[in-house]
């Protein structure tokens, strides 16, 4: 019988947060059977029972057809590939949130000035169809904000481009006071400033639902399910991914990967405490990032430079816009 074997990363986050991934690994263990053999005598006048179709090609044929189901459509899953200028995301209908999200920024594009968030609103991907994606009034009275995972600050280069962040298959629900207004914001501005050093930044990030260890000690996936009827579900974690790119055709790739709970945590926390393995990213969300990355391509991100956040207060740079 297969045996399960579960291993658990547990990283700090702050008084009563921790992050948490569970993975599996299968190891297949011999199985013995007993086989008993019987002897069945048949009466020389009993008729041979009728014969399994073979094919010409010796295949066996099948006297059932289930795929036949494909006539009345694809069950799925279905992810919603959804491309436009700023971003590029696949969402999940199941969750009414994005399976992941992938940006590119550079110093040029930052550089640009031509969006402006005060022109923008959030508002319904009318893409998803109706009865599976979020909708404004499943955040209201919520709770949570409606955290960008493409920061509207990366996409000021265009107005269309910049008003694209806003749509809801870009969100997720996210704690706001400790999290998406403060240490998620400089983890967000810690990725702009990487373009100081690198002409090119990739970044992919989504939500996790990971389990945790109940009083009981066994491991339960639990999250909580927003709007009225319940309809976006509220991750535990988040991930991000990134590709710091040299700009050199075939060059070096600084790669790190982080996942930070969706909860309060103390912006004098240390960002490299978030900090954990690609390969336990990819085992908890079920993606793939760097499959076609060579290995000797690859650098470590936070071993390449220094990964701190800049501490700057989301509540007074808000105070300031609003006085503007």
């Amino acid at each position: 019988m297969a045996k399960i074997t579960v291993a658990a990363l547990v990283i700090g986050a702050g008084a009563g947060a921790a992050v948490t991934a569970a993975f599996t690994r299968r190891k297949e263990e011999p199985t013995s059977l007993s086989l008993t053999t019987t002897t069945i005598t048949t009466p020389s006048t009993t008729s041979a029972p009728n014969p399994v179709p073979i094919s010409a090609q010796g295949v066996l044929a099948a006297p059932v057809d289930p795929s036949g189901i494909f006539n009345y459509g694809f069950p799925g899953p279905t992810a919603d590939l959804r491309p436009s200028l700023a971003l590029v995301s696949s969402f999940d209908r199941r969750t009414r949130n994005p399976h992941w999200v992938a940006e590119h920024i550079t110093p040029a594009s930052l550089a640009g000035r031509d969006g402006n968030r005060k022109h923008s609103s959030f508002a319904e991907d009318d893409g998803i169809p109706e009865k599976f994606r979020a909708k404004l009034s499943d955040y209201f009275r919520s709770g949570y904000d409606r955290g960008h995972q493409v920061p509207a600050a990366d996409a000021k280069w265009s107005q269309q481009a910049m008003n694209e962040t806003f749509l809801l298959s870009n969100m997720c629900p996210q704690v706001g006071d400790g999290f998406n207004r403060d240490y998620w914001a400089h983890f967000e501005d810690f990725c702009r400033r990487l373009t100081h050093k690198y002409p090119s930044v990739r970044i992919v990030t989504g939500p996790l639902y990971l389990p945790r260890k109940e009083p009981d000690g066994k491991w339960r996936v639990s999250y909580e399910v927003v709007g009225s009827p319940p309809n976006v579900a509220v991750p535990t974690h988040f991930f991000k991914v990134i590709f710091a790119e040299d700009g050199k055709v075939g060059g070096n790739v600084a790669v790190g990967a982080f996942v930070l709970p969706n909860a309060r945590i103390a912006n004098d926390r240390s960002l490299k405490e978030f900090e954990v393995p690609l390969e336990m990213v990819e085992k908890a969300s079920g993606l793939e990032f760097a499959e076609k990355l060579p290995l000797n391509r690859r650098k470590r991100l936070c071993g390449d430079m220094q990964c701190e956040i800049m501490v700057r207060e989301y509540a007074d740079r808000q105070k300031a816009f609003v006085k503007k």
